[in-house]
């Protein structure tokens, strides 16, 4: 009888532990509010992104260019993102930074805003498709679509400075408005962020 009730101990003795074990590796997860500014590793994060792109579409949007266009041309300008290159060191997820801007442009009620080279050739299948296959009253012709003005185009780079356990991240962001009738420049701006990080165990 007491060789049979030992291995019966050990055995709950071990999927105790198990279980312990396994508790503790567990992740801890707390919900945030998306508008809380949570800096963990000092790289580009959500909160650079949003901050820059509001900064840099606003300073953009107070400009003499928009009132010239809007008063000669008597409309809206047409504004249109095409690529901005990361070329820092880092990942950034450069598409993230890019939709920022265009919510930005789109909410400022100042320009008309023209679909990105990707999301046209979608449109154009489904407007090909619907000459096809759609009723006359409701499909949508070829040649009507809405050209661009201005072409708001850029850069992301970083510096890297580091000391020990001390990094100092420079992040610059180039912006540059480019006007689609003569290829002029009508604006660049230019946002810088600075971080400080400190490690306190391990090194970079």
């Amino acid at each position: 009888m007491r060789s049979t009730l030992l291995p019966n101990k050990l055995a709950v003795l071990m999927t105790v532990a198990i279980l312990l074990a396994t508790a503790g590796c567990s992740p801890s997860i707390t919900r945030m509010n998306a508008g809380e500014v949570k800096d963990l590793s000092g790289a580009w994060n959500d909160t650079d992104s949003q901050q820059v792109s509001e900064e840099m579409i606003k300073d953009v949007m107070s400009r003499t260019w928009l009132s010239e266009f809007t008063r000669t041309q008597n409309r809206q300008p047409a504004v249109i993102v095409g690529e901005v290159n990361n070329l820092s060191h880092e990942h950034i997820n450069v598409n993230t930074f890019v939709a920022d801007m265009e919510r930005a442009l789109i909410n400022s009620d100042k320009v008309q805003f023209v679909a990105s080279s990707t999301e046209r050739q979608e449109v154009r299948g489904e407007r090909k498709d619907q000459d096809l296959n759609a009723s006359e009253a409701t499909r949508k012709v070829m040649g009507q679509e809405k050209g661009a003005d201005f072409m708001l185009k850029g850069t992301i780079n970083t510096i890297i400075d580091a000391e020990g356990k001390t990094q100092l991240r420079y992040y610059q962001v180039d912006l540059t408005l480019i006007s689609m009738a003569d290829n002029r420049k009508v604006w660049v701006g230019q946002k810088k962020i600075k971080k400080l990080v400190e490690r306190s165990n391990l090194g970079f």
